[in-house]
């Protein structure tokens, strides 16, 4: 390496030449709230208040008539669409951030020290922590106000301490010394959710207007409003010759960014399970986002402030003189040292905002899938078609979904983060620090070297795209056709091996899009990185569709909805029945009586046909048919059967029958 011309680059002057620093030492840190008291204290009371819940329950069942355990093994119907989910998500939050500071801890249970054995302790701790805080998300299982009290006084507590704790004791030598402060943020925002909700369920409770019955979920008018709106008649709607056309280069990257952002609707709420992934999935976010910086970049920082005059000699020691002076060489190396650092962070960060884009789209597609399997198109999820109906694998993908999704994020920012750093790398020390300096072009002389090469090919491509545009395609009658064709069979034979290389470029192209491509989707599990026919051998979005089998078969609206009316009939027939015992006393009860199921035979009568009407135009229901048994898979196009294809069965149809006539 030539050394003028490394004197000659302008190094922006960070310091004068940076003072050796000491390494900040961070003691071990007791905070007044003893964490092993605490949690034999915590632990006592939550047994407390489990036993109290367990004898509330008994007797609830007890004074309504119902045998078996009590509801509290049951701490969140996971499949209620209508249910308040801000208790189950903010319990998930806490438990999901306990976990990711056990993995990362000297010491996974407060209750010993002993590093020899830690991961016998991580195990302990993976199934004590669930437990401990089981009872936050059962304290609103009985939707009492018993329950909600007990709730408050418990978050309450979790609350008070933690904050306490970090208040005493914000620095810790573990990783970075406020690693742990900004690592239990949410934990403290999920807390405080739960602190001030529960208090609030209570004052909604004294005041009657809080859900006390658990079966509510059949009884809400959700699923009617669902019902309604899909089978509301919808205005025809004026097509457009503006809407027939391609719309513009705007208007299409407008509708890109749209895609990209949720909007609510007004008749459709997500599954549990889904709100739950999400949080979990933002808070995975922020904890590897916390993780990856606080372990790299202070390692960076420190590496960079203690360059002196040894690493002079060790890099003449290999031969790499960059400069006579050697102050001139410490600032050429802290120079360097500080652009793998900003690449670092910028990658970190890039990787952040894409996790984030690729978030708010997979709530977009989840009710896109959701509401296609509302309606029956299997082929919006599935390659062929099949039953949605639980199974064995699908009920194992549901339970494990939302811990499924975080560790898919997790995973994924790592390999996002990794790979964006080495291309940052590439980017400023082959192309922008040589271009901004004017030295050192090694890229930029290779790639001159080669330009008769590149230009040939350049040329190639031109001619081939504007001899197909105005010599090889002819335009007749509206219709394009080919034209020339000699001569275009001729510069098929003669460009073949310019073409051989240029399809070498495209093949190095298509690999670095492919990587790009599935690294940035790799957090996600709702779309599959394989191609279609073999997505099945993709475990995540596997995963992804037993979870919606699970989903839409115990959940479905319609479903609801119909097993809420029934439920309300039966209400009505019983209350019909105590009246016709009571219509003796008079003649007027017994013509309301007659009125009365006049009414409800005209109900039940419109309700047949809109149940043989939905049946009927089902697309899910086709493929079941004994007169579609015949067609195969390529004959339904997104679950429904193809028009083409039904009138090529009544061609067939009609000229058997004309066979049949004539033999």
């Amino acid at each position: 390496m030539d050394g003028d011309a490394l004197v000659d680059y302008e190094y922006p002057v960070l310091d004068p030449l940076p003072p050796k620093t000491q390494a900040e030492i961070i003691p071990s840190c007791d905070p007044t709230a003893d964490d092993r008291l605490y949690h034999i204290c915590i632990t006592a009371i939550s047994l407390a208040v489990m036993l109290i819940l367990a004898i509330l329950a008994r007797r609830t069942k007890v004074r309504i008539g119902q045998k078996g355990l009590p509801s509290l093994l049951s701490p969140v119907n996971f499949l209620d669409h209508t249910q308040h989910k801000g208790l189950a998500v903010a319990v998930f939050g806490v438990l999901f951030c306990k976990l990711c500071g056990v993995v990362v801890s000297p010491n996974p249970l407060p209750f010993s020290t002993d590093s020899e054995n830690k991961q016998n302790w991580l195990i302990l701790a993976l199934f004590y922590y669930p437990a401990l805080y089981y009872p936050l998300l059962a304290c609103g299982t009985l939707h009492n106000k018993v329950g909600y009290v007990l709730g408050s006084l418990l978050s309450w507590t979790h609350f008070s301490v933690l904050v306490w704790q970090k208040i005493d004791c914000p620095k810790t030598p573990q990783i970075h010394k406020y690693y742990s402060l900004f690592s239990s943020l949410p934990q403290i925002a999920c807390l405080a959710f739960l602190s001030f909700q529960y208090p609030l369920l209570l004052f909604k409770g004294l005041k009657g207007t809080g859900r006390n019955n658990v079966t509510e979920d059949l009884h809400s008018s959700y699923y009617k409003d669902y019902v309604k709106r899909i089978l509301k008649k919808k205005k025809p709607t004026k097509v457009s010759k503006s809407s027939t056309e391609k719309p513009k280069l705007t208007q299409r990257i407008i509708d890109a960014v749209k895609s990209y952002i949720y909007t609510p609707e007004e008749v459709f709420r997500f599954p549990l399970k889904l709100a739950i992934s999400g949080v979990v999935s933002f808070i995975s976010l922020y904890q590897m986002a916390l993780l990856l910086v606080l372990t790299v970049v202070p390692t960076l920082q420190t590496a960079r402030m203690g360059v002196n005059i040894e690493v002079v000699y060790l890099l003449s020691g290999f031969g790499i003189t960059l400069s006579p002076d050697n102050a001139e060489v410490i600032r050429i190396v802290i120079y360097y040292m500080w652009c793998v650092e900003v690449c670092y962070i910028s990658a970190m960060t890039l990787s952040c905002f894409v996790n984030l884009a690729m978030l708010m789209r997979s709530m977009v597609l989840h009710r896109s899938n959701l509401k296609g399997l509302y309606r029956g198109d299997i082929y919006n999820v599935y390659n062929c078609q099949r039953s949605i109906r639980p199974s064995r694998p699908a009920l194992v993908c549901w339970m494990g979904y939302c811990s499924f999704t975080a560790a898919h994020l997790c995973f994924g920012m790592i390999i996002q983060t990794m790979v964006f750093f080495l291309c940052l790398l590439i980017a400023v020390f082959l192309i922008i620090i040589p271009v901004l300096h004017g030295q050192n072009l090694f890229l930029f002389k290779i790639l001159w070297s080669m330009w008769s090469f590149w230009l040939m090919l350049l040329l190639v491509v031109i001619i081939q795209h504007i001899t197909a545009r105005f010599c090889f395609i002819k335009k007749t009658a509206g219709t394009r056709d080919l034209d020339n064709r000699g001569s275009l069979f001729l510069l098929t034979y003669l460009l073949f091996p310019v073409n051989v290389l240029i399809g070498v470029l495209l093949g190095l192209w298509r690999m670095v899009i492919t990587a790009l491509f599935n690294i940035v989707h790799l957090g996600r599990m709702d779309i599959s990185l394989l191609n279609r026919n073999v997505e099945a051998f993709d475990p995540a979005y596997r995963c992804y569709a037993h979870y919606l089998k699970i989903e839409v078969s115990q959940s479905h609206p319609v479903m609801k909805a119909f097993c809420g009316m029934l439920l309300q009939s039966v209400g009505h027939e019983a209350k019909a029945a105590q009246r016709t015992r009571d219509a003796e006393e008079g003649i007027q009860l017994v013509q309301q009586d007659k009125k009365q199921h006049k009414v409800s035979s005209a109900k039940r009568a419109r309700g047949h046909w809109q149940l043989l009407y939905t049946l009927v135009n089902n697309p899910s229901l086709v493929g079941t048919r004994k007169h579609f048994h015949r067609h195969t898979t390529e004959s339904f196009v997104n679950g429904s059967l193809n028009r083409s294809t039904k009138e090529g069965s009544k061609k067939e149809g009609g000229t058997k029958d004309a066979q049949a006539a004539s033999n």
